[in-house]
């Protein structure tokens, strides 16, 4: 399983939620976010909905009707009702996540102390691979 820990500054999570989301669906897989708080839930949903002028990303709630064909669904446990094979965890809250082929853990500055235990933690995980990627003047480099 690859982790990748994605500290963002310019952007919000949302943004970064609908970055990843558009790869991921690009790659054929479905996507899993997961997040407490049901207002950030909104706001990427929103941010879905809103992706690009021409199109937009579908999305849905956990709970709700059609939720097992939803290409994103968003929910506030790590559930893949939807069949996902990748999860954005992004409240920056880390969850033990198993089964998936990629899990992508979002944090903001006031996130990173807590980002660096869960590197930690996860260290000499065997079959896990982690990466750290930061936003610079808006671009993602990867840092480790």
């Amino acid at each position: 399983m690859k982790v990748d820990f994605w500290q963002y500054s310019g952007d919000g999570a949302e943004k970064v939620v609908v970055l990843l989301a558009k790869r991921i669906l690009a790659e054929g897989e479905r996507l899993l976010v997961v997040s407490k708080d049901p207002d950030q839930r909104d706001a990427i949903s929103r941010a879905l909905w809103k992706a690009e002028p021409t199109s937009f990303l579908a999305n849905g709630e956990a709970g709700e009707p059609g939720e097992d064909s939803q290409p994103i669904l968003l929910s506030a446990d790590l559930a893949p009702i939807n069949g996902a094979s990748h999860v954005v965890i992004a409240d920056g809250e880390w969850r033990a996540a198993s089964g998936f082929a990629r899990v992508f853990l979002l944090f903001d500055a006031s996130g990173r102390d807590a980002a660096r235990s869960t590197w930690r933690g996860l260290d000499g995980t065997e079959g896990l691979e982690r990466r750290y990627f930061a936003q610079e003047d808006g671009r993602w480099v990867q840092k480790g």
